[in-house]
């Protein structure tokens, strides 16, 4: 990061400036074994169905949807 830091490039600066910042939760996203994969997963099954009723359908559907689907 340094040496990142030390270069002419201000994006390669600029990211290494903003990773400097959150080192902790980067070291932690790195190096621990926990995942939000599971939970991100959801979400997007959510946004999808979502996306699919636009439109068309009610909140009531929207949410029989996403409880009866697989």
């Amino acid at each position: 990061m340094e040496a990142a830091q030390a270069r002419e490039l201000p994006p390669l600066r600029n990211f290494a400036s903003n990773l400097s910042k959150d080192l902790d939760a980067v070291t932690a996203g790195l190096t621990l074994p926990y995942s939000s994969g599971m939970v991100e997963g959801h979400v997007n099954r959510v946004k999808f169905l979502k996306r699919q009723g636009y439109g068309r359908a009610n909140f009531d559907l929207l949410r029989r949807r996403i409880l009866l689907a697989p």
